[in-house]
């Protein structure tokens, strides 16, 4: 990935509000389990940054991915995890498909008022018998005239209590399970939606979830994005955007971790030295630096290979699952030099190794990313075709 001279000046943007309007009150929004997410949003608006690869007609950017990508590995600076995957369902888990294949009157109600910060979005896709098993879900959409009725639920919806519109995947027909679905956006406020707690969650405490019911409700047959029963290819199409975020926002979250870690290493003293001194634990901490390295150079191939036009799937799904174990690897290999304090809430260490534990599960578990890239290997030349063979 070439990052130009344009890239980096909106890095040291994005990077100087993050040191001046974020991290200054993480610790104060992870205590109290939420964050002001207008507030937020709207500052990263003011600066173009929710939109960078939107359309400019509906107020983005009209940038290519690259930017996007840019944004994705800068928010790792923010000193949680939670509010950088908050960020990410607005840019590229919640938006893309709306951006894409919505309605321009769709998109002039809900997705200019995003990219302006002035809306909060949320993505509904989780249910709590349907997680990575998309196509499983059981939410409807029943047709009445020209309006849809939705009756269901939703699980773990990340902006779920301070959205203003969720983008929801639902069962719109009776056809295969994957040819049945459509995504539509439904306004929050809508009669009948109701958000039934706001979860108690091990990490990511700064980023409020949220558990959401629809009963009987109402909403126009023109919030749907794009053609009925095609939800579930708009998602897919989604999901690499999505999972591309989550492994280049993790690159400078493990840096922070093992710089940290470095540093009281160095002042921490065990049988006459530093920690730090021990050949053991400043070699692993140079293999694991080594590893993110290697994960950036996969994001970037990939984020390349989108910007052309290419079908990611395979290096999305690749740079996800290794994020996933990276972020377990560094924060656990790191927390044990740490020592008992490495145990205490009250050291960064502490909130990375429950922040990152999330990686592997949200936005298609490993298990899932492994399945993708056993499916892609068979359709490679030279790859095994017998029956029941895998490679």
């Amino acid at each position: 990935m070439l990052f130009t001279a344009e890239h980096e000046q909106a890095r040291r943007i994005l990077h100087k509000l993050i040191e001046t309007e974020i991290n200054p009150h993480v610790d104060e929004w992870e205590e109290a389990g939420i964050y002001p997410a207008h507030e937020v949003f709207k500052k990263l608006g003011n600066l173009g940054f929710l939109g960078l690869n939107k359309p400019a007609e509906f107020g983005g950017q009209g940038l290519d991915y690259s930017y996007a990508l840019m944004m994705a590995e800068e928010v790792g600076a923010i000193t949680c995890d939670g509010i950088p995957m908050s960020i990410g369902v607005q840019t590229d888990m919640a938006t893309p498909a709306l951006a894409r294949f919505g309605s321009d009157e769709l998109r002039r109600e809900f997705l200019a008022p995003a990219i302006a910060g002035d809306m909060v979005a949320c993505i509904g896709v989780s249910e709590t018998g349907a997680g990575s098993d998309v196509a499983s879900i059981k939410t409807t959409a029943r047709s009445d005239g020209d309006d849809y009725v939705i009756d269901g639920g939703k699980m773990w919806i990340t902006n779920g209590t301070q959205a203003d519109w969720i983008c929801l995947l639902a069962n719109t027909g009776d056809a295969a399970r994957h040819h049945n679905k459509s995504l539509i956006i439904v306004p929050m406020k809508t009669k009948g939606v109701e958000i039934a707690r706001k979860l108690d969650k091990l990490g990511m405490r700064s980023s409020d979830t949220a558990q959401i019911f629809f009963d009987n409700v109402r909403v126009p047959k023109r919030n749907r994005i794009g053609e009925e029963g095609r939800g579930f290819t708009y998602q897919m199409l989604q999901f690499q955007e999505e999972r591309l975020w989550a492994a280049a926002a993790c690159l400078k979250a493990n840096e922070r971790t093992i710089e940290q870690t470095i540093e009281y290493t160095r002042g921490r003293i065990a049988f006459g030295q530093s920690i730090l001194d021990n050949q053991t634990v400043h070699f692993k901490l140079a293999e694991l630096q080594t590893e993110i390295e290697l994960l950036r150079s996969l994001v970037y191939r990939a984020g390349e290979a989108l910007v052309a036009g290419e079908d990611v799937t395979r290096l999305a799904s690749m740079a996800k699952l290794k994020a996933g174990r990276l972020g377990r690897l560094v924060t656990d290999g790191c927390l044990q030099y740490w020592g008992g304090m490495g145990f205490m809430n009250e050291t960064p260490v502490s909130r990375a190794y429950r922040d990152r534990r999330l990686t592997s599960i949200g936005g298609g578990a490993d298990e899932v990313m492994l399945g993708i890239i056993c499916k892609m290997m068979e359709t490679l030349p030279g790859a095994a075709k017998k029956e029941g063979r895998r490679p």
